[in-house]
């Protein structure tokens, strides 16, 4: 924990002259690299992206938000529900993502999801420099299971709770789940073999307002298919699931799991895909998220796609309705 603290302090005055940018967002959004040294693939940056609530507020708490794979900080609308609600709003996109993506590299490459580590531990010292001690981490997908496996493994009294936003925390892969322990350990040995992914192109088409959905973000940060990974990640996402569940980790902080209501089956765009998670299966999620620590409140979101956040408005007014609740119970 000491070691990771003094990487995440070294690569902010590292970076210390790069100062608060105006980020592609706009609407108040600011963001900042920070250099996080090197790895098996050369240099790696993360990039931390913040909209501050007014001078006004007092007893001032905070939000980190940790993106999923294939994915990086769009959804300024769930930043700004934040802001309005009095909390200073954090992102995070990580090494080899979005804003963080450095020519050369391969996007959203990982070998351990320890490697994510500094980049949380970087953005909480800018937040604690702040003055703000009292801070929510939130993470959708494979940053759920990012923000689960950090808590686990670290000890942070500055986070206060933690919310989950249908965290990747089972493969949702039927029969094919019983190779994977074959891939991750062909992971170890060899990380840079190619595994392929489906190429379905309906979870976006349910999200792009070119096609069935409302939002606009860049294709290239967050491609229309789930591209192909590598045995190192299957190795990478299975090491860490395992761990959330051996009874080994847990998180003590309390923990609100949100996830779809229906799963969405189907490589072709339907309506269905509107209105479901056509990513995950939600009963997976329940189901390892209620051993994640003693205190989970499960919350079966009707309507919900894969990232709540980018439901459908009456949806999304509903989700937030009991997100502001849950926190100030909590």
């Amino acid at each position: 924990m000491f070691l990771a603290l003094l990487c995440a302090a070294v690569a902010l005055v590292s970076s210390a002259q790069v100062k608060w940018q105006p980020d592609i967002l706009g609407d108040g959004y600011e963001s900042r690299r920070v250099e996080q040294g090197s790895d098996y693939s050369g240099r790696v940056v993360s990039t931390i992206i913040r909209k501050l609530a007014p001078d006004t507020i007092q007893d001032r708490k905070a939000v980190l938000y940790v993106h999923g794979f294939n994915d990086y900080f769009f959804q300024g609308e769930m930043g700004n529900e934040f802001v309005d609600h009095g909390y200073d709003f954090y992102a995070v996109d990580l090494r080899k993502y979005g804003r963080s993506i450095l020519q050369g590299q391969r996007m959203f490459e990982c070998r351990s999801l320890d490697e994510y580590f500094p980049d949380l531990d970087s953005a909480l010292v800018v937040i604690g420099a702040s003055g703000v001690h009292d801070i929510t981490l939130m993470g959708h997908s494979t940053g759920g299971l990012i923000s689960a496996y950090f808590l686990a493994r670290n000890n942070r009294p500055d986070v206060r709770s933690l919310i989950l936003n249908s965290p990747f925390l089972d493969w949702n892969l039927g029969w094919m789940e019983h190779i994977v322990p074959i891939v991750a350990w062909w992971g170890g040995i060899f990380p840079n073999t190619p595994v392929k992914q489906s190429g379905s192109t309906a979870y976006a088409e349910s999200l792009l307002a070119d096609y069935h959905g409302e939002w606009k973000y860049r294709t290239d940060w967050k491609l229309m298919h789930s591209p192909d990974v590598t045995a190192g990640w299957v190795r990478a996402i299975d090491m860490a699931q395992k761990a959330l569940r051996d009874g080994k980790a847990r998180i003590n902080v309390p923990v609100l799991l949100m996830y779809s209501a229906k799963k969405v089956e189907g490589k072709e765009w339907m309506p269905e895909h509107n209105e479901g998670d056509g990513v995950l299966d939600p009963a997976d999620i329940r189901r390892y998220g209620s051993m994640l620590g003693p205190r989970v409140t499960c919350v079966k979101v009707y309507g919900g796609l894969h990232d709540l956040v980018l439901s459908a408005p009456a949806v999304r007014t509903a989700l937030y309705a009991k997100i502001f609740s849950w926190l100030e119970k909590n």
